[in-house]
């Protein structure tokens, strides 16, 4: 869970087409900046790196359903945007010229493609190789930010489409829920048709000769049909990349992606460390769900999460560092001097040094007919994915902390009301100043103080909210068609109790507090203390909200992440040589990276 400050995205006007760029009638406007055109001054430099090629109408630059294998950028003529090309569902999305380039967010993940490119009119691209386009996109800042922009709004624009594959199922089913969070969480174009109310669903049923008992079915281009799939079988149909098969030794394993988990596999891997990274659910952890982050560092305008997080990732795959999603750890265990961590799938993977990155996730609510309406107008985020769905309706959010006056003030750019509900007598108790002072003077925001949601109301979709008033006993009824939850956050350590040490609330202990719980002699045997961040398993580290005793902000995630690595340095030095340093390249910093 963090704290930094979530604020809806400043949306520039559209941007009008010209010179053979073609608007479609019913396209969402270009708010993201998703189709900028490149200056002659950034098409000489692509061109130094690309080939020209002359190209004819009705070539397919890129299928979808299959890996981007280049980068293109229109030099003349125009190319089509499609999706399901070729079928009687066959839509256009966007026709390039001149100047534009194609491609969205998989394109730098190495993710197949959910359109097609087509050549309308014929005449000249310039092509890049994946290793071109992501070399330039690291090492030239104006271009680096231009695609990656581009590249997200693209992404953001598919997924309110409804583009990519479908999602079949009940919105009571647990299975369902659990793929279209997946899918959101990892910002996955795709569709959910509720078995329950959409009659598309029954017809797909029939089509595909499948039961109601089979679903949820994933089903992409009608050519792709997966029954009840885990989260790797989807994660494997789009591209994410597996977890490795060699059994090699690596370095450092990383559990977790969010800014501590990212920030340290840069750090890791720039010095030479061979580094993975592992994630369970969505790389970004709960800063990727954040709308804006007005107060990181360095960023004095905002950055999404979405954002911080993809450009997290690629500066990581940038230095060598593998991220794996989904692959969830579920034991860790000494062995022959190393870690072997083992995840669900029954794969294992060992490793010099571990780090703990695994963060919080928002505390569930107990209380009457929530249960069923988790997923669909109950949810314990705020991104855009479902303040998409609250245009029209009220809306409720739950906690007194920053994280709730945060997503208040997210969700009141797109709703026409958000009651905010707060057990305690003031939003003083747990939320900053300045989010107070926004929140109470917003006009379509009603705090209600000294209230608590006792049954949650509505079948199908939430209805109202039962509430009561602790400083009167009064019953009341809430008219609001959403729930948003934050009250408070539980950490990712359940496979790790029994382990190494946890504090009373779960959280790992690091330091000399985890020094202080530790079995007789460990420490001795090692012959040096438990570092900052290390835990009570030696050359076991842990850092951002996972930890113990941390500031739930992402700014102070980002440092925990890199001074991991400094101490994972000494430890493995310190294994290596006792009493010296570890002068092998893999364990010692890289002096200009330190100093950078």
């Amino acid at each position: 869970m963090s704290g930094d400050e979530m604020r809806p995205q400043a949306m520039p006007a559209p941007e009008e087409p010209q010179d053979g760029d073609e608007a479609v009638p019913f396209e969402t406007p270009d708010v993201y900046g998703a189709y900028p055109r490149l200056s002659d001054d950034q098409m000489a430099r692509l061109a130094e790196h690309g080939r020209r090629r002359s190209v004819n109408t009705g070539d397919v630059l890129i299928q979808e359903g299959e890996r981007c294998e280049a980068f293109y950028v229109v030099l003349s003529g125009s190319v089509a945007v499609l999706e399901d090309y070729g079928t009687p569902e066959e839509h256009l999305l966007r026709v390039h010229g001149p100047g534009r380039f194609i491609g969205e967010l998989g394109l730098l993940h190495g993710q197949v493609a959910f359109y097609t490119a087509v050549v309308r009119d014929p005449g000249e691209v310039l092509a890049l190789s994946m290793d071109q386009l992501r070399h330039l996109v690291t090492r030239d800042p104006t271009i680096g930010d231009l695609v990656l922009r581009a590249c997200l709004g693209r992404r953001a624009l598919l997924v309110g489409q409804g583009a990519g594959f479908r999602i079949i199922g009940s919105r009571y089913s647990p299975d369902t829920r659990r793929l279209r969070e997946f899918a959101t969480r990892n910002r996955l174009p795709h569709r959910w048709i509720d078995l329950e109310t959409d009659q598309e669903a029954e017809a797909l049923l029939r089509r595909f000769g499948v039961g109601p008992q089979e679903t949820p079915l994933v089903i992409w281009r009608d050519t792709t049909l997966l029954r009840n799939p885990s989260n790797a079988e989807l994660a494997r149909l789009i591209g994410l990349p597996p977890l490795p098969t060699e059994q090699d030794r690596g370095d450092l394993l990383i559990v977790g992606s969010g800014p501590a988990g990212l920030a340290a596999a840069v750090n890791a891997a720039s010095e030479g460390l061979d580094t993975t990274v592992v994630e369970a659910l969505a790389t970004g952890g709960q800063a990727g769900t954040t709308s804006r982050i007005d107060n990181c560092f360095g960023f004095p305008s905002g950055i999404s999460g979405a954002e911080l997080t993809e450009r997290g990732v690629l500066q990581a795959g940038k230095f060598g560092a593998l991220i794996s999603v989904p692959a969830e750890a579920t034991r860790i265990e000494p062995r022959d001097g190393h870690y072997a961590v083992g995840f669900a799938d029954g794969s294992e993977i060992t490793a010099r040094a571990v780090l703990l990155a695994t963060g919080a996730r928002y505390r569930r609510l107990h209380v009457p007919g929530i249960e069923r309406l988790e997923g669909t107008s109950v949810h314990y985020s705020a991104t855009v994915y479902e303040a998409q769905q609250c245009r029209t309706d009220p809306v409720a959010v739950i906690g007194g902390g920053n994280s709730a006056g945060q997503a208040v003030l997210f969700l009141a750019g797109y709703a026409p009301l958000v009651y905010l509900l707060v057990r305690g007598s003031a939003l003083d108790t747990h939320m900053s100043r300045y989010l107070i002072d926004q929140v109470e003077r917003h006009p379509k925001v009603r705090v209600l103080l000294r209230t608590e949601v006792t049954e949650v109301i509505g079948d199908q979709v939430l209805e109202a909210l039962d509430a009561v008033d602790h400083s009167t006993g009064e019953q009341h009824r809430i008219d609001a068609r959403a729930l948003f939850v934050f009250t408070g956050a539980d950490p990712h350590t359940r496979w790790l109790s029994g382990t190494l040490a946890l504090d009373a609330r779960g959280f790992v202990l690091t330091g000399a507090e985890a020094q202080a719980c530790s079995g007789p002699g460990t420490w001795q045997s090692q012959g040096r203390d438990c570092l900052t961040l290390e835990t009570s398993l030696p050359g076991v580290f842990a850092a951002g909200d996972v930890r113990s005793g941390s500031v739930k902000r992402v700014a102070s995630a980002v440092g925990e992440g890199a001074m991991a690595v400094h101490f994972v340095h000494r430890c493995l030095g310190h294994a290596a040589a006792p009493g010296g340093t570890d002068t092998s390249p893999h364990t010692r910093p890289k002096e200009s990276a330190w100093l950078a």
